[in-house]
């Protein structure tokens, strides 16, 4: 399983849409996604106290776009990148995410 943190608003808009491509597909020609133990580092990180907020949980295996697994900025750790639009069937589960009362996110 891989996460995409994404607004409330551009997850209704995709489902209405069929597919989702983040505005990154086309500015860096990837999705940037998380493993379970960096979704909530990404979210501090880059969305710290949104409140708009829903995680997308996506089945890898049912994903018809390629993923690598790279860090592209010279660090260690790699995140999974997705190489195309999600078809929505491989996001099995969307939660709400949301801070906590000191805007930081928490698993």
């Amino acid at each position: 399983m891989i996460f995409h943190i994404t607004s409330a608003a551009t997850w209704n808009a995709a489902q209405a849409s069929g597919a989702y491509a983040a505005d990154s597909l086309a500015t860096e020609g990837f999705i940037h996604c998380s493993e379970a133990d960096q979704y909530c580092w990404v979210a501090n990180q880059r969305f710290r106290g949104r409140q708009d907020l829903v995680l997308l949980h996506i089945d890898e295996t049912r994903l018809r776009a390629p993923v690598q697994r790279e860090n592209l900025e010279g660090g260690e750790r790699l995140f999974p990148h997705v190489y195309g639009a999600l078809n929505l069937d491989a996001i099995v589960e969307v939660t709400t995410f949301r801070p906590a009362a000191s805007g930081e996110f928490v698993p």
